[in-house]
């Protein structure tokens, strides 16, 4: 289906399509809307349509009981705390926007706000509240419910939502991936009768890695291995993240790690002797003696760079650990980066940098300020 382009052509261009798309749909029961709509918008109308909600409904937010409250947020702890230093980033990153952030756990149940909420406005209180219930089934198409419904980031705009009580939102979500692989909640970007933001979809879903990365580290672990392709730098947020017990098993992986490597999500994950083509002592090995960055090979046959650090070695910030925990300059990974190119392709500057995407005169300029 192609999907309406929110870059191109006005506003007011932009909320007639939709409007067309909301008869259609919506009044009409059309069987398709294609070309006005993304696909996951259409996909959460119609099951909202399924369940028996209409567009004119009046929505009414309601909050979960105490004891359900109490329960998503002691069993949120571990992602409250992983978020808190990510959204607050976000608070900076959306200053003059007059959007705030919203933390659910997987039922669409919020366990944080954070951000310029105006608490004299009766919309931005509804949703702006622990313990109310912004799942799909609760308040129909939102970026909440779509998110969580979808397991993607999506962005909505004021008629994209399903009850035009909530046609004053504009709102970007990601999903939000746990350590084992399932989905424990979503980061949700919300502006009320606001311009339109679709760069926010970028934001949140990068916030979300941000907060995936800090909930990996903080497992319990013996080794930590930081998993990138050849020719791309590692220590970085696009790392993969393995975390391994005592025993070579792997314990937890960020999304990027499962998707490097093809674990299934839910836990159950292989030892490392099943993933990488070397002996899982060698990785330890590796870490103990702080070899740094090698590059390895896997029983698919790909080659992967694997970093292995000590559990004491790992900062807890997500960045790229040294030995005393403190980050690795950005400059001294990529000079490293640089000379194993260099090296890779036999001293041929030109090959290392074609490699590398980068001109002759950085790989000169890096190699010398060493």
């Amino acid at each position: 289906m192609q999907e309406l382009s929110q870059a191109g052509g006005s506003e007011a261009h932009r909320l007639r399509q939709i409007e067309h798309a909301r008869q259609s749909l919506l009044q009409e029961q059309a069987p398709a809307v294609a070309g006005y709509l993304p696909g996951w918008v259409e996909r959460s109308w119609r099951r909202c349509l399924a369940r028996g909600l209409q567009p004119r409904q009046r929505v009414v937010f309601e909050a979960v009981s105490a004891t359900a409250m109490r329960q998503a947020l002691d069993a949120s702890q571990p992602l409250l705390q992983a978020a808190a230093p990510v959204i607050r980033s976000l608070a900076r990153a959306m200053a003059q926007t007059r959007y705030f952030a919203i933390l659910t756990n997987a039922d669409g149940v919020v366990i944080h706000v954070n951000g310029p909420i105006d608490r004299q406005d009766p919309r931005a209180t509804a949703i702006a509240r622990v313990g109310v219930d912004l799942s799909e089934a609760a308040v129909g198409t939102t970026a909440i419910g779509t998110t969580l419904a979808e397991q993607q980031p999506v962005w909505l705009h004021r008629g994209e939502h399903f009850f035009e009580d909530t046609s004053v939102y504009s709102c970007a979500g990601a999903p939000l991936i746990g350590p084992n692989g399932r989905c424990i909640g979503m980061l949700d970007l919300t502006g009320i009768d606001v311009p339109e933001r679709p760069a926010l979809k970028h934001l949140v879903t990068q916030s979300a890695r941000s907060i995936e990365n800090a909930l990996t580290l903080a497992q319990p672990h013996h080794l930590l291995l930081r998993l990138q392709w050849p020719g791309r730098l590692i220590g970085e947020d696009g790392d993969g993240l393995l975390t391994v017990d005592a025993d070579g098993l792997i314990t937890g992986a960020n999304r990027h790690a499962m998707e490097m490597l093809t674990l299934p999500a839910g836990g159950g994950w292989p030892h490392c002797d099943d993933v990488f083509a070397v002996p899982s002592a060698s990785l330890f090995d590796a870490a103990r003696k702080r070899r740094g960055v090698l590059e390895l090979p896997l029983w698919s046959g790909l080659r992967m760079q694997v970093w292995p650090l000590s559990a004491v070695e790992a900062a807890p910030s997500g960045g790229p650990p040294t030995p005393h925990g403190h980050a690795v300059p950005l400059r001294e990974v990529e000079t490293a980066m640089i000379r194993k190119a260099v090296e890779d392709a036999g001293g041929n500057v030109a090959e290392a940098a074609r490699a590398l995407g980068i001109s002759r005169a950085t790989v000169y300029r890096r190699l010398e300020r060493r």
